[in-house]
């Protein structure tokens, strides 16, 4: 089993339902959703270019897909997770839009905002003793060949490439999507998802998926809030 830490909505937001549909299954409920038509791809051409978003569910990663490290127990994960929410202010990505990340369409910031870069850090460095070593064949299976320089110290150092600086924070909606399909794949996802682009993405959860063995679908385990800035200000005082 491994598990991960996302930035999901909640179960019933409707971002979380809209994507649920695009994608065609239900990380919560396990539910599955036909194909949606797309002007100018076939069913099947579409259903492809969202197998890889459909497995590992609606989300942005913030602690990649790792196993338990030794002596480390799923509830004290659990533990950690939940005095993580309790303890963390809730904050608003200012804006949101439709962009691409080479040939993967996701939900992205319209730009850096150190906040969401120092949220997403504070994550990789806290959960980190809870994430056992990378095999050989998972280090093999990054390419570490072909990364960065930057890229491959991450992976060494955190189990995951796209940390740290390198972390840009995306709610993937597609797997690569050839450049004759993309304008197609666009004007598709863009009045399907207006409802939430050009505007702000309150991250106001935390979720815990798990992938209960290797290949099978990511579920999400718990979700749970984080704390309104106005309880941690009267903590503090």
């Amino acid at each position: 089993m491994r598990y991960a830490l996302y930035f999901s909505p909640a179960a019933d937001h409707p971002l979380m339902k809209t994507a649920s549909r695009w994608l065609g299954r239900d990380a919560f409920t396990g539910e599955a959703f036909a194909t949606p038509d797309v002007a100018g791809l076939s069913v099947e051409e579409v259903h492809a270019l969202t197998a890889d978003p459909r497995r590992y569910a609606f989300h942005a990663t913030l602690k990649a897909p790792f196993e338990l490290a030794e002596g480390k127990t799923e509830a004290a994960l659990i533990e950690a997770f939940e005095e993580f929410a309790a303890t963390t202010e809730a904050f608003d990505i200012p804006n949101m839009i439709v962009g691409q990340l080479g040939r993967f369409f996701a939900l992205v910031p319209d730009r850096v905002y150190p906040e969401l870069q120092d949220y997403a850090a504070r994550i990789v460095e806290d959960f980190e003793p809870f994430r056992a070593p990378l095999s050989d064949a998972d280090i093999a299976r990054r390419k570490p060949e072909t990364l960065s320089p930057q890229h491959r110290d991450n992976l060494m150092r955190w189990g995951y490439p796209h940390v740290m600086d390198e972390f840009r924070f995306h709610m993937t909606l597609s797997g690569q999507v050839p450049p004759e399909q993309a304008p197609a794949m666009r004007a598709a996802l863009e009045p399907r998802f207006a409802e939430f682009i050009n505007r702000p993405l309150s991250i106001n959860g935390i979720a815990l998926f798990v992938e209960p063995a290797r290949g099978a679908d990511f579920i999400a385990h718990r979700w749970l809030p984080l704390t309104p800035a106005s309880e941690i200000r009267k903590t503090a005082s």
